[in-house]
């Protein structure tokens, strides 16, 4: 294998469509890679004890787009040995136990590629600009995003 043909690479995603643990599964496994570490969060059926039927995502995409991209970049700083990212978000309607969001790194251990992980989805979903809508049976509600610092201090 060449060296061009394994350099680290980011592959960001927001999707309409269903995502596939799968194809992001692909985008990250490498040879040189011991670990490939994955967070998948899915839309479940209750929030504050109400029952949620589906959830609603919107993006500010041009500026989502640009976050992510910040954000591989600062894992790329904080974690040198990582190899490849992955972040794919999904927009639109997600029903009931359907991925929302995967995210996926790899590099050669597994120690760099967890703290990279947790750091990556507790960034995103501090700083990128994506809103979820729960939908119930009779209405719906945008939810706030509590650890979105634009949010810090307003109510």
């Amino acid at each position: 294998m060449s060296e061009n043909e394994d350099k680290p690479k980011d592959a960001i995603g927001l999707k309409y469509e269903k995502l596939s643990l799968e194809e992001v599964a692909a985008l990250v496994i490498s040879p040189c890679c011991g670990a490939a570490s994955f967070f998948v969060g899915t839309t479940r059926n209750n929030s504050e004890g109400r029952k949620v039927i589906q959830l609603e995502y919107e993006a500010y995409t041009a500026m989502a787009e640009a976050e992510m991209k910040k954000i591989c970049t600062d894992i790329r700083l904080k974690w040198p040995s990582v190899k490849h990212i992955a972040i794919h978000h999904r927009l639109g309607l997600v029903p009931i136990s359907e991925a929302s969001v995967i995210v996926a790194i790899s590099s050669p251990h597994r120690a760099d590629s967890l703290k990279a992980l947790q750091y990556c989805i507790n960034t995103l979903k501090a700083t990128v600009p994506i809103w979820k809508k729960e939908i119930y049976e009779e209405e719906s509600s945008w939810k706030e995003n509590k650890e979105c610092f634009w949010f810090k201090g307003e109510k």
